[in-house]
């Protein structure tokens, strides 16, 4: 099992997230910023008026944008956040600065950078091609703008179900990983004086309860979590950071010499220069805010919002919330902490870094914020696993949600005895692993899709920009015309 599990990783790594991906990704981003003409650049303050500046709208002033069946444009904003905010914010970050260097941060600014336009044309298009299921919900992002968008019949049928059958083994794979994070993190927070399973149960119980609500509950849930959650990150990082204020300069030089440093990136420890840097940059900063992966677009899609552009916006804004402020704020805190890397794991490192400046009262605030990231990700997976069987069983769209959400709640549960005895936690490693790879097999077809549509992605856009200055023009918001 140990040695299979290594080729696993093996393959995960130089394969599937390998320098091929990386330059799928950079390509893929660099030419939607060339056909957009740096929109995330030109529109950066629009993109903020206009989505929290509406919300406020409708949070404070209770404004009514619900419809039906679907949900306002900032619990789908929320719900997709609640994904892309989780471990990999924290822990993902932590090991690509261990793995990589400090200079790996500034890949995942870079990766960000064009994160930011490659996830507003994931759901942009999603919404475009959207289609409502027989709940009178939407249903969108990649499968559909690859079946329906792609106007090769056989290639689009097998790049949509290719991307369905992918996220489905992710959302699994990513429930399970993230309960995992939950009961360790509080075993070891209570001193493993419980079995974990027992966490794991009270976990599947609290995500039970939220996803058999459906979209509406989980969206509403995670319109409460994802500010609280994101704030009390915000603040605590930046008192952390504070407290080690003059480690701050050498932080900042360190990320920036070491990203291009063609030498070992930690003076041999773990870092391997540029090459690694880069390697872990992108990879962990695609895990961090899933741009490429077009996950998010599946939540997005669930908008009750009529315009794409305008929900495309908050993809912008999600980037940057999740790479430039939450995952900076993760960086500083670990290399202003002072906390040797040596042979340790991510998530041991992370936790040291919050123990150091405060102690005990650090500890717990980790305890209480990475299980919090960790169960809002369950929820937002739980959507696009959803979402996937419904689309590869759409005979019975029901029964196939049932299913998923029976499936996904008893393997919340069974990870964990897992886990608890199998006490080299191979069996966590391998679902991690299995997890990785399938996103990487999420991203394949969705940048590919990206590419495709591209032609599409600057008509709809121009379309509703255009709208802005004259209104007489008339919308081009869905191609189909019973809609």
């Amino acid at each position: 099992m140990a040695d299979f599990l290594k080729t696993l990783e093996w393959i995960d790594e130089y394969v599937l997230w390998g320098i091929p991906m990386i330059a799928l990704i950079l390509f893929t981003g660099l030419f939607l910023t060339i056909k957009t003409k740096a929109l995330q650049i030109r529109k950066i303050g629009y993109a903020f008026k206009n989505t929290f500046g509406e919300s406020y709208k409708q949070i404070v002033k209770k404004e009514k944008v619900d419809d039906g069946s679907n949900i306002s444009p900032f619990e789908a904003f929320s719900t997709a956040v609640s994904g892309t905010i989780g471990t990999g914010n924290i822990v993902g970050v932590t090991t690509a600065i261990i793995s990589g260097g400090p200079g790996a941060v500034f890949w995942m600014w870079v990766s960000a950078f064009f994160g930011c336009i490659t996830k507003y044309a994931e759901i942009a298009l999603g919404l475009y091609f959207r289609k409502i299921d027989s709940n009178g919900e939407y249903s969108g992002g990649p499968i559909y703008y690859l079946r329906h968008g792609i106007k090769n019949q056989t290639l689009s049928k097998v790049l949509s179900y290719f991307f369905a059958g992918a996220t489905a083994i992710a959302a699994i794979g990513m429930g399970s990983v993230q309960a995992d994070t939950i009961q360790t993190t509080w075993a070891s927070a209570l001193n493993n004086t419980i079995p974990t399973y027992y966490i794991a149960i009270i976990i599947a119980i609290l995500a039970g309860l939220v996803i058999i609500g459906g979209i509406k509950r989980i969206g509403k849930v995670a319109s409460i979590l994802v500010p609280f959650m994101a704030v009390l990150f915000i603040i605590t990082a930046i008192v952390l950071v504070l407290i080690n204020a003059n480690a701050i300069p050498e932080a900042f030089a360190s990320i920036f010499k070491e990203a291009f440093n063609f030498k070992s990136a930690l003076g041999g420890v773990a870092g391997f220069g540029i090459g690694k840097a880069m390697q872990y940059g992108f990879s962990r900063g695609v895990f961090s805010n899933e741009a490429g992966l077009g996950s998010s677009a599946i939540a997005h899609a669930t908008s009750s919002t009529k315009e794409p552009v305008k929900q495309a916006l908050w993809g912008i804004v999600e980037v940057f919330l999740v790479s430039f402020i939450i995952c900076t704020l993760t960086a500083l805190l670990i290399l202003t902490s002072g906390v040797e890397f040596g042979n340790k794991g991510g998530a041991e490192v992370a936790m040291e870094a919050f123990a150091a400046p405060l102690g005990t009262l650090g500890t717990i605030a980790y305890s209480i914020i990475l299980p919090l990231f960790a169960f809002s990700t369950i929820l937002a997976w739980a959507v696009y696993g959803q979402k996937s069987f419904q689309y590869i069983f759409k005979k019975n769209e029901e029964l196939s949600k049932l299913i998923f959400n029976i499936l996904f709640i008893l393997i919340l549960i069974g990870m964990s005895f897992v886990t608890y005895f199998n006490k080299n936690e191979i069996g966590a490693d391998f679902v991690w692993v299995i997890q990785d790879m399938a996103n990487a097999l999420m991203a394949i077809p969705n940048l590919i899709g990206l590419i495709v549509l591209s032609g599409t992605l600057i008509t709809i856009t121009k379309n509703y920009f255009d709208r802005k200055k004259n209104p007489s023009i008339e919308p081009i918001i869905t191609p189909y015309k019973n809609k």
